[in-house]
């Protein structure tokens, strides 16, 4: 897992008022918990970039007011018109303690449902692991080269040394999906189904709009 240092001040003051005045100076309020007690701290914003708009996991170590804490990332709030951060909870972790957190999923090789014509799908971007702070990855790689065509891999067919996967053994991680191509469909049999599609949708609309008209003027009769 990457490692990301931090350095943060002490909050002299909580509430709103304070947290108001924290973000026009550009920091952002930040708590962070699992010790024995909360931690009121603020870092800069910009400080948070490489964390927040980033695809994997970072192992944080927060230096605040000069006392260093592991820690990961546990909830952020955007401001919902300009997207400034406006809080951040982070959670602090042990060495020897397992920690759970959601890991993004990168799947690699090309599969032969693909080969045969079929469309690659990502079903899950990220999957919740459970495991010790050393052992965290920053990036799940799934080898995806024997999905077969229409086929899937689930959670419960992966496996990773030194992690537990919380997700169901069912959760489709990613399937390779049938297309027109992969049933061998020419490009004539390809426009003549999606006619006969249409028509059919048609139809079943007509059918559904002279279904209540018969209803309406049965209820007008009575």
């Amino acid at each position: 897992m990457k490692l990301l240092e931090i350095k943060c001040s002490l909050r002299d003051a909580v509430g709103k008022k304070d947290s108001k005045k924290l973000r026009r100076q550009g920091n952002v309020p930040c708590v962070l918990y699992g010790g024995e007690e909360n931690i009121h701290f603020t870092a800069p914003e910009n400080d948070f970039r490489h964390l927040v708009y980033s695809p994997s996991v970072h192992l944080l170590k927060l230096d605040i007011g000069g006392t260093v804490y592991n820690a990961i990332l546990q909830d952020i709030q955007f401001h919902p018109v300009t997207d400034k951060i406006l809080h951040m909870d982070f959670y602090r972790v042990y060495e020897d303690k397992p920690v759970s957190i959601e890991v993004p999923v990168q799947l690699n090789g090309v599969p032969e449902g693909v080969k045969q014509g079929g469309k690659l799908a990502l079903e899950a971007r990220r999957l919740r692991v459970r495991a010790l702070p050393g052992d965290l990855p920053d990036i799940l790689h799934v080898d995806v080269t024997n999905i077969g065509l229409g086929k899937s891999i689930k959670v419960g067919e992966l496996g990773f040394d030194g992690l537990e996967m919380l997700d169901s053994p069912n959760h489709v991680v990613a399937s390779v999906k049938l297309t027109r191509a992969s049933r061998g469909l020419t490009p004539e049999e390809e426009e003549a189904e999606a006619a006969a599609e249409a028509e059919a949708e048609g139809e079943g609309e007509k059918s559904e709009g002279g279904e209540s008209e018969g209803a309406g003027d049965s209820e007008s009769e009575s």
